[in-house]
């Protein structure tokens, strides 16, 4: 039996819509700029030469619903509204054609983001981590089975702050769709079993303060919450 110094930290799992079996997450991949009038927003322009990825630690997770604390070093607080694949199977190097063989099904997500932090990160050509990547920054909402609502490619995204709308648009607007980010990613690393796909967010972006309440949804997947506390 292995004996450890601490005990390790448990596992993150996701809730499963229908089951009473958890999604064991393994890493969480970012995909960054992949709506174009959010890039416009942001002050840069797409790369459609190949999608562009940040990464977030399976430890950032927290489920929709819970209430997070405003995150230290910030005065710059901002909302991502995403759609979130997860991965069913292994998949290194597959074709686009394949690529939805993979997916075990998909979620409403929260990239949250310390964005002062990103931006002056980004000004010095440094790597995004301590803007993107830090406790409580990637929410979830359940995750719904492919059996249960097929791959959605097209539908409307929306989230609400205090219950007015600041994100509105539609998965048809998507740069990189699912199939291309599957195929892309499986020639960087050898997907597996676990891993989330954040798949980008749209225009809208922007701050949030304490006692702020999200709430977004995506067409055929529910909704997703989360309050600033």
């Amino acid at each position: 039996m292995t004996s450890y110094v601490f005990d390790p930290a448990p596992r993150p799992a996701a809730p499963v819509r229908g089951t009473d079996a958890r999604f064991p997450i393994n890493r969480i991949f970012c995909v960054g700029r992949n709506y174009e009038a959010h890039a416009r927003e942001m002050g840069v322009q797409v790369d459609r030469e190949a999608p562009f990825y940040f990464t977030k630690s399976p430890g950032t997770y927290v489920p929709s619903g819970a209430t997070v604390a405003y995150p230290p070093s910030t005065g710059n607080y901002h909302y991502e509204m995403e759609l979130v694949v997860a991965i069913g199977k292994p998949a290194f190097r597959i074709a686009r054609e394949d690529a939805l063989d993979a997916v075990y099904g998909y979620a409403c997500g929260l990239d949250m983001t310390r964005r002062d932090l990103q931006l002056a990160a980004r000004a010095k050509q440094r790597p995004w981590d301590i803007g993107k990547d830090f406790e409580e920054s990637a929410v979830l909402s359940e995750i719904v089975p492919v059996a249960d609502c097929g791959h959605p490619a097209a539908g409307p995204l929306e989230l609400r702050v205090n219950g007015e709308t600041r994100q509105s648009s539609d998965l048809g607007l998507l740069i990189w769709s699912v199939p291309e980010l599957i195929a892309h990613l499986s020639t960087l690393y050898h997907l597996q079993p676990g891993d989330l796909i954040y798949t980008g967010t749209p225009e809208g972006v922007g701050p949030v303060g304490p006692g702020d309440r999200i709430e977004g949804s995506i067409a055929g997947l529910g909704g997703i919450a989360l309050t600033v506390g």
